[in-house]
This record gives C-alpha cells, structure tokens and sequence, in this order.
C-alpha cells in the first residue's frame, strides 16, 4: 500500500501561521466603543452659560467714541443692604468720588439706587471705558464690603451700557438718571426736587463734560417725561 507522506510543520512555520491570525484579529481587538459613556465629551450644561432673564447678555459691545456719553448700569447681587441706607451711601459717595476719573474716562452724572448705580460718563473709546467702570466697580466694592463688614460679591453682573448719540437721547438720559429715585418711589418729580444721593446735590463727585452733547445739546430739549 503506498501511503502518501506526511506533511510536517515545523515550529517556525507554525509561529508564523498564528502570528498571521493574531495579526488578522487585532484590528477588532483594538476597535473601541465611541459612544458616550458620561464622562468627557459633550454633556448637557456645557459651555457658557445662558443669560439668565432680566441680565447683560455676553455680546460684543457697541463702539464708543470720545463724542458720544454713555450711560452704565451696575446691579448688585441679591441680598445686600440697599445702597441708600447711610451705611452703605456713607462708603459709596468718596468710592465714587475717587473713580471718577482715570484714564480718559470720566464720570459726568451719576444715581445711587437701592440695588443699582447709574453713571453717565464720556471715554475716549470702549477699552478706556472698560477700564474706567471697572475701577469704579471695584472701588465701590471695596468700600461696600469694609462697611458692612463682608468679602465676595458685590456686582451681580456685566455692566449695561447704552451709547448716547442724539441730543433728545441725552437729555432724556440725564433726565431719567437724576430723577429716578423719585421715580422708583411713585412720586412725581418736581422742578426743584433733587435727589442727595446723585451728582445733582453735589458736584464736586463728577468732571466738568467734554463732549458738546452734554455741555450744550443737554439744554437744547426738554426732557420727554
């Protein structure tokens, strides 16, 4: 009987058969599972924040030239003291007093409300603006929290800002930043009320403007109400 031989394979030949076949399945072995397990990546929540309602959204601000007045907003967080009570208006006037000017921005008009300041001021452009409401805010920080004897928070916010390019914009602003503790009250504002805590009962808290709007146009239209 012829019998065929048999075939024999040797160690090397074999090494290298199941490395071929181990090579051929690493591809899925390696495969790994991309879906999002709950950490890293995109979740809900992430990023910027949204704007709560009634707040400064996080937009480019408007241009701002050394021709134009702009009236700023800073609110305070919840829970504070109001800033009319002697306390806090006591620490507040000399704050202001002391910002007024720096750095080719200056403060022209100015309110202290309950829970907010309104300024009237001129900057050269919108850096000098910045920089010069900053330092207001900070000063005015610092002195809220040394008097009531606190640390954190003071600011609930970016600033507001509105660029004043018209006559009647101006006149309607001063208007409404001199008058507008008469007008949180309910009351309606004589000629001759002056509210004491603004830059009308005290001129020596603001700078002499110069831009012509708030020099000359002021005066050129009564207020609209």
């Amino acid at each position: 009987m012829h019998h065929e031989p048999k075939t024999v394979t040797n160690s090397l030949d074999k090494c290298s058969w199941q490395y071929m076949l181990i090579s051929m399945k690493r591809p899925g072995q390696l495969a790994f599972d991309l879906r999002y397990k709950g950490r890293g990546g995109p979740r809900k929540g992430a990023g910027r924040p949204r704007n709560r309602p009634g707040t400064v959204p996080h937009l480019k601000r408007p241009s701002v030239s050394r021709h134009h007045p702009v009236h700023v907003t800073l609110r305070l967080v919840g829970g504070l003291e109001s800033l009319r009570s002697r306390q806090c208006y006591r620490a507040v006037l000399p704050a202001l007093a002391a910002g007024k000017e720096r750095d080719g921005f200056r403060v022209v008009h100015f309110s202290v409300q309950g829970n907010h300041l309104h300024v009237i001021g001129e900057a050269d452009d919108r850096p000098a603006l910045s920089r010069g409401v900053q330092g207001l805010a900070i000063r005015v920080a610092k002195a809220l929290n040394a008097a009531v004897d606190r640390r954190g928070k003071i600011f609930a916010e970016r600033f507001h800002m509105h660029v004043l390019r018209t006559v009647r914009e101006v006149a309607n602003a001063v208007d409404y930043v001199l008058s507008n503790w008469f007008r949180h009250a309910g009351r309606a504002v004589g000629i001759d009320d002056i509210d004491r805590l603004s830059s009308a009962a005290d001129g020596s808290l603001v700078v002499r403007p110069q831009t012509w709007l708030l020099r000359v146009g002021t005066w050129r239209f009564a207020p609209s109400g």
